[in-house]
């Protein structure tokens, strides 16, 4: 099968993003956000799921990091659903519960074309780097809604904040490349409607 790859561009007064996507790659990644966290999030995230991604972000970030954050959660869920197309053969279903550390984290995904979105995760500290912790939640809601996924994380265990954001990311990237992942065994679409 051909490369599943897209590029998406989104220009605002805030943010100014390019994303692109190849879903069939070796997690090669560049990635220029402005925040160094988000950052080292988005190149985790390329490399535990053999994604192949190119994220350019120019945003307002000296007044905060929330609108790049987001706005880059908006983009790069829209290309996920491009380069993935009418998902035909693929499985659909991706889940992980991933360790990292002192921390535990548990990932579900269905790519069903409707949104859905549950975490539950706490944190103690308000940032992580220039990261603000609260921009977990909004990058991950706003994903799922952006590529229409149903999304659940919940942190199982966990005391330092930077792992438990870091096996979120790991554990999202991971449970994505199995619901991306094509079965023989499929020939259309995973779904009795016929469609996703």
């Amino acid at each position: 099968m051909e490369n599943r790859r897209a590029t998406v561009e989104r220009k605002t007064q805030e943010t100014d993003i390019k994303v692109d996507i190849n879903i069939d790659g070796s997690g090669t990644s560049k990635v220029q956000t402005g925040i160094g966290f988000f950052n080292h999030m988005l190149t985790g995230f390329a490399k535990h799921g053999f994604f192949d991604i190119d994220v350019t972000c120019n945003g307002d970030v000296e007044v905060d990091g929330h609108h790049s954050v987001e706005d880059t959660a908006i983009v790069l869920g829209q290309a996920i659903s491009k380069a993935l197309g009418d998902k035909k053969g693929i499985k659909r279903y991706g889940s992980m519960i991933l360790p990292m550390d002192d921390a535990l984290v548990l990932c579900a995904i269905d790519l069903c074309g409707r949104p859905y979105f549950s975490m539950e995760a706490e944190f103690s500290s308000p940032m992580v780097g220039e990261f603000d912790t609260q921009l977990v939640r909004e990058f991950f809601y706003t994903i799922s809604y952006a590529s229409a996924m149903n999304l659940h994380i919940k942190v199982l265990s966990g005391l330092n904040d930077h792992h438990k954001i870091e096996a979120i990311f790991k554990a999202f990237a991971k449970a994505l490349d199995e619901a991306t992942s094509y079965d023989p065994r499929i020939t259309d679409v995973l779904s009795t409607k016929g469609a996703l």
